[in-house]
């Protein structure tokens, strides 16, 4: 099993999710830091502490940066980067809501290359669904399915080059998965050639508010 963990609650709204995640970080691929949708005006020491705990827990701290499918320009981004790097001391980042097709390939590819070069030790993509072959190339991971359960049962489709990717290079992040299906779904990613996952029960408006119970012993 490998994790990956977005949880977008506050550390003081929800310890004990933060408490049992930093305990069973070993377990996860890494955690995406988002005190602000993003990294905020300023330091939040809660967010810090937590930090702290993940990396000395033995996981990697991605910090959430969202590109707005692009619309966002390349420095705005770099600096929310070099924000996560400087008050969280982030191993890398989180891209959001980044662009999928052939057409955003090149300006995506520039990206990398400079939050890179401002210091991302590793890079997430997530477009959500499986983009033009080209943009796996470029991250360590790349989330190629985000979305329903429901969707992800009846609807999901993997096109042939996915099929030849590395699996460790590919996640998938699925909410709305009932509680006792998690286990399903994880295996369910792993069939689907995705290493990395992301069940969580959670649904919109923010499904990403409750700890994954493929963490917290729940799924045995």
């Amino acid at each position: 099993m490998s994790l990956l963990v977005p949880l977008y609650v506050h550390p003081a709204e929800d310890p004990g999710a933060w408490h049992r995640l930093i305990t069973a970080a070993s377990r996860t691929y890494g955690v995406v830091l988002n005190p602000a949708d993003g990294p905020g005006d300023r330091p939040d020491p809660a967010f810090a502490a937590a930090a702290d705990a993940l990396r000395a827990a033995g996981t990697l701290v991605l910090g959430y940066v969202d590109t707005d499918y692009g619309v966002r320009g390349r420095d705005e981004v770099t600096e929310d980067v070099c924000r996560h790097e400087e008050w969280y001391a982030a191993d890398g980042c989180f891209l959001d809501r980044v662009t999928a097709t052939p057409e955003g390939l090149p300006a995506c590819r520039r990206l990398v290359r400079a939050v890179r070069r401002a210091g991302a030790g590793t890079v997430v993509l997530n477009p959500g669904v499986h983009p033009a072959p080209g943009y796996v190339r470029l991250a360590d991971l790349t989330v190629t399915f985000e979305g329903h359960w429901s969707t992800y049962v009846c609807a999901f489709s993997r096109p042939a080059w996915a099929t030849r990717q590395p699996s460790e290079r590919l996640c998938h992040l699925v909410y709305g998965v009932p509680e006792a299906l998690v286990p399903l779904a994880v295996r369910t990613a792993h069939e689907r050639g995705a290493a990395v996952c992301g069940p969580v029960t959670g649904e919109p408006p923010n499904p990403w508010a409750r700890l994954t119970p493929a963490l917290t012993g729940t799924e045995r």
